[in-house]
């Protein structure tokens, strides 16, 4: 899957993630002349529901934002070629009147680099052209945490530091299915046809606005994940990111390559020696960990998203709000966030599994001494909870909720106090 934005005929404008239209033309040649064959969303879905296969080495071509260059440059190629393509706009954009600039995430841009709903009504009925949703007005950054991270709107809860708290999920979720309901209803009322196939705003997801979005009956969802994508996995196709106009020998390499496993440099990193009382030794501690991440070069940052500073590996407090804990500090989701937009990493929260500091009533593991014939408190390796206990698996369930909810990160690496 490839996902592409701006195109244009002269300079490639990297604001807009621009390619040329000579690059574009010669990116679908090289790929048609060297085995790789074009598919459509409903090729995607009939091979999902077992209608047919896809041919080896299929590629779906996609085009994101609703620039008018996809009328007046990709179709054109799009009908020389016979290839088929994703083109999911941005609501809000081309909703603007004539003569009036699009405010691009802050960026004033003039009316005539977007598409018009006339634009779209037309592809619409091009049996080359899938019309997609790219959100109504949620492609920006809003402040996702206290230290004013600017986050995917669509993915994340909003802080409002005018009271000092975070968006509910009562408010999320309205302020996300009235964007999903906007956008999915002007589609069909220009196209004449529910959209399909639902685009992340900056490949960033959301389980929430994902299960809003399949309500409105969408079927597909797709990310800028790294790797191939998955017939039995709709709701999270990944895509090849072809920004910053690249020649064809680095479109091809980037192509052949996206299969294999790029070498991994791992980073171990313990909150408790980042955080620090004071907030100018603490933002000190932060730039100077995001930098050696960036000198080092690593690939993946496994960050404590727990506190122990006592190192007894009883979880007492955490670094992210949530129901069943003290809070340390507002920090994970910050330096989550700094870490991966400075220091170009994934970052995966590390996270205890049964070893939390919950209520004393709570039953924990425990061990049979055969000395005295009795169970007795398990303490080694750590003190855990009895995963038996209806009451110990919902309550780490929320805090995993809660993480989830108020954090951006790639995935979870399970603490060693997991059962073996």
């Amino acid at each position: 899957m490839l996902a592409y934005h701006d195109v244009e005929d002269d300079a490639a404008d990297q604001r807009y993630l621009s390619v040329r239209t000579s690059a574009l033309n010669e990116q679908i040649a090289w790929l048609l002349h060297n085995g790789y064959h074009a598919i459509s969303v409903q090729d995607i879905l009939d091979a999902h529901y077992g209608l047919k296969s896809l041919p080896p080495k299929a590629f779906l071509l996609s085009f994101d934002d609703g620039y008018s260059s996809f009328y007046t440059r990709v179709w054109p190629l799009l009908k020389a070629w016979n290839v088929p393509a994703l083109w999911a706009p941005v609501g809000s954009w081309v909703d603007t009147p004539a003569g009036q600039p699009v405010n691009f995430g802050g960026l004033m841009t003039p009316r005539e680099r977007f598409a018009t709903w006339e634009m779209v009504r037309e592809l619409s009925r091009s049996p080359l052209v899938e019309i997609g949703a790219h959100t109504w007005a949620s492609h920006y950054g809003l402040p996702a945490n206290p230290q004013g991270s600017r986050e995917p709107a669509a993915a994340n809860r909003g802080w409002d530091k005018t009271i000092g708290r975070y968006e509910s999920d009562a408010q999320f979720t309205r302020r996300m299915t009235d964007d999903v309901q906007k956008v999915t209803a002007k589609i069909h009322e220009v196209a004449g046809k529910t959209p399909r196939a639902w685009v992340w705003p900056y490949g960033a997801a959301s389980g929430s606005t994902l299960a809003i979005a399949k309500q409105q009956g969408y079927q597909l969802a797709f990310t800028l994940n790294d790797g191939l994508g998955n017939v039995k996995d709709l709701d999270n196709i990944p895509r090849l990111l072809i920004a910053g106009n690249p020649s064809l020998k680095a479109f091809a390499s980037a192509v052949t390559q996206i299969q294999e496993a790029d070498p991994v440099r791992v980073m171990h990193v313990d909150l408790d020696y980042v955080y620090d009382p004071n907030p100018v030794q603490q933002a000190k501690n932060i730039d100077k960990l995001v930098q050696r991440v960036y000198d080092m070069k690593i690939s993946h940052v496994f960050l404590q998203a727990f506190s122990d500073p006592q190192g007894d590996g009883t979880v007492k407090s955490l670094y992210f709000p949530n129901r069943w804990l003290p809070m340390r500090a507002d920090l994970f989701n910050f330096v989550s966030w700094q870490l991966q937009t400075r220091g170009n990493v994934k970052v995966y929260a590390w996270m205890p599994v049964l070893a939390f500091d919950l209520a004393s009533d709570l039953p924990r593991v425990q061990r049979w001494d055969p000395q005295t014939g009795k169970a007795l408190l398990a303490r080694q390796p750590y003190v855990r909870l009895s995963p038996w206990d209806p009451r110990v698996r919902q309550q780490i369930t929320d805090i995993y909720e809660d993480l989830a909810r108020h954090a951006s990160f790639s995935g979870i690496l399970f603490h060693d106090d997991a059962p073996c």
